[in-house]
């Protein structure tokens, strides 16, 4: 049984959305509350039982300053645990443990597979700033063919909007979209515009193409320079976005591409067998208050325009300004109005690139990190419908977790010190405590292994059982060796975030991978380095078991450097390309729009960091 509700016989029609259902007419509002009372009630729970357990472990010698810091540290990071834990147990029962799953998560989906004719106009539009223009048009280029293979070209457009500060790379961007241009049937259809000033970085230049051009169309569709997507995904999104007017962002599910990259290979290889039970568990409460990534998605333009903008926030940087994450604050904006805000859980046909080295993610993360940081001035914004204003403090509890984490690990030496001295501790209970907390934090990987392994087919569709387990090991080794490097780092940017020191570029990103010398990742890696030998020392001083026990949270503060070098070598991503390890789908299915990108190869342009 599904519960879309047919809008005709609900009599919702756009204006007049029924106060029992969402603003589309998709589902019962009833439905939804009891979906987030029965999510909340599990996390609450879980995290109770969580923060009880480790407090009887760390009251056994009796209670301390040390121990009421470590109890803090530890409830401020099992929230995004416990969130991802419940998520992907949802997802995977969703998946295959009940039919007709989907319809329940997004009940909008099957207006795509219909033949109704398409007829809203929509414009695609990329946004550049310091980009490959080569790469980055290479890119439009596909997407613009594969919609013209569907038979709809006629109704998209196509708008480049630059904010490129460098002459040479602004010469480029011209040139590339003078031939971008002649390659379309109607030259008409493509418009370049650059900026001299970027003000209010993507979010105010998307908001400039909305003053100017947005009369013009009823939807657009933002890309990334390294975003991707095929025709028959953005043609079928267009037909769900005619079907439900209140629909207001479409955000699809975005993989990773084949990548060159070591490092980005084995890190989207986790995101891509992760992130279905993730996503479609979290879209089955969070209902019609989904995610926007800023990219890769439908936007309705009319109340985007209207009802969308984004407040300067008051003071002095880094948290005043512009807003930076905007994304998910234009969602909250777009619920507030009266629209829906969904997520397509369905992989294929939308595709990104991730950083390729451990450097570049770590420059991108702490972007989002001041970004979501903004987001404490925005929780008393008026209007915002609850589950919105409750996915901007999420948003910030995600990287608060990660300072109280570091925190936790920093203390760990003289915790096992106070346990000492104090003659008494629960080992079992904590040794219990702990690998459930490690199960915990890893499920929505395992769930993601677990989804494949049930879905028929689905090894192979990585290169078989055997291949996909061994690149499943590899990645989770990673995953702990990155998540060290990373969380530092941002632990770090926060403490300047407190300081009012922290600060954060807008520029082009490195998406090409490259070698890191030894030298580069030791001057960007040697605080994490130096973290490690210090508490590992201690601990190896203190209690050599106890080392033992840390080393999955605490070797990637030792392997930091190695780590990134070795990641980054283009021997070693080619090692893995060569025998298809931490390989994703579209390596043994190669889809028509990522062959096209590999002609003609684009050439490197020097941009400045």
């Amino acid at each position: 049984m599904t519960e879309r509700l047919d809008p005709v016989t609900l009599t919702l029609i756009e204006g007049a959305p029924s106060s029992s259902t969402t603003p589309g007419g998709m589902q019962s509002t009833t439905v939804l509350r009891r979906r987030r009372t029965l999510v909340a009630v599990l996390n609450i729970a879980t995290w109770g039982a969580l923060g009880a357990g480790m407090a009887w472990v760390l009251s056994a010698g009796g209670w301390s300053l040390l121990d009421s810091i470590l109890l803090a540290c530890f409830l401020l990071v099992t929230p995004w645990t416990v969130l991802g834990f419940w998520n992907a147990v949802i997802g995977l029962w969703l998946l295959h443990g009940r039919r007709g799953g989907l319809a329940e998560v997004a009940p909008f989906a099957s207006a795509g597979t219909s033949n109704e004719p398409v007829f809203l106009r929509t414009a695609v539009i990329m946004t550049l700033r310091n980009e490959n223009p080569a790469r980055a048009f290479s890119r439009l280029s596909a997407v613009a063919d594969s919609i013209a293979r569907t038979g709809h070209g006629h109704h998209f457009a196509y708008f480049v909007l630059s904010d490129t500060s460098l002459p040479e790379v602004a010469a480029a961007e011209e040139d590339a979209f003078a031939t971008f241009r002649a390659t379309l049937a109607d030259g008409s259809r493509a418009t370049y515009r650059r900026r001299e000033d970027n003000v209010g970085y993507k979010a105010g230049n998307l908001r400039d193409f909305c003053a100017r051009w947005g009369s013009e169309y009823e939807l657009m569709l933002p890309l990334d320079a390294d975003s991707l997507m095929a025709g028959e995904t953005i043609v079928a999104m267009v037909r769900m976005m005619q079907a439900y007017p209140r629909l207001g962002i479409l955000q699809s599910l975005v993989t990773g591409m084949p990548a060159a990259s070591g490092f980005a290979r084995i890190f989207q290889f986790g995101m891509r067998h992760g992130m279905r039970p993730y996503t479609m568990g979290s879209a089955w409460w969070a209902g019609d208050c989904g995610p926007f990534w800023g990219h890769n998605a439908l936007v309705r333009i009319a109340p985007f325009r209207d009802d969308c903008h984004l407040p300067v926030l008051p003071g002095r940087s880094p948290l005043g300004g512009p807003i930076l994450s905007h994304d998910q604050v234009e969602a909250a904006l777009m619920r507030r109005a009266g629209y829906e805000v969904r997520i397509l859980p369905v992989e294929g046909g939308s595709w990104e690139e991730n950083p390729p080295t451990v450097v570049d993610f770590v420059r991108r993360d702490l972007r989002w990190c001041l970004g979501n940081m903004q987001y404490t001035r925005l929780l008393g914004l008026p209007g915002l419908h609850p589950m919105s204003r409750f996915q901007l403090l999420w948003a910030i509890l995600m990287f608060v977790g990660l300072p109280a984490m570091t925190a936790m690990i920093a203390l760990s030496p003289f915790a096992v010190r106070e346990a000492q001295a104090a003659g008494v501790f629960p080992t079992a209970v904590a040794a219990g405590l702990y690998g459930l907390f490690l199960f915990m934090y890893l499920f929505p990987k395992l769930a993601g292994l677990a989804d494949i392994a049930l879905t028929r087919g689905g090894a192979a569709r990585y290169g078989g059982a055997a291949r996909f387990a061994l690149s499943a090991g590899i990645e989770i080794v990673f995953a702990f060796l990155q998540g060290a490097v990373s969380s530092f780092r941002t632990s770090l940017f926060m403490l300047g975030l407190l300081a009012g020191r922290a600060h954060v570029g807008w520029n082009g990103q490195e998406r090409d991978a490259h070698a890191l010398s030894w030298a580069t990742a030791a001057a960007g890696l040697w605080p994490q380095s130096l973290f490690g030998l210090t508490v590992c020392g201690a601990l190896a001083w203190v209690s050599p078991a106890a080392l033992l026990w840390s080393l999955p949270l605490t070797a990637g503060y030792l392997l930091a450097i190695p780590f990134a070098v070795v990641t980054a070598r283009p021997a070693f991503g080619a090692f893995l390309a060569r025998h298809r390890l931490c390989a994703i789908p579209e390596e043994f299915d190669e889809p028509a729009e990522i062959a096209a990108l590999t002609r003609p190869a684009p050439q490197p342009i020097a941009v400045a960091a």
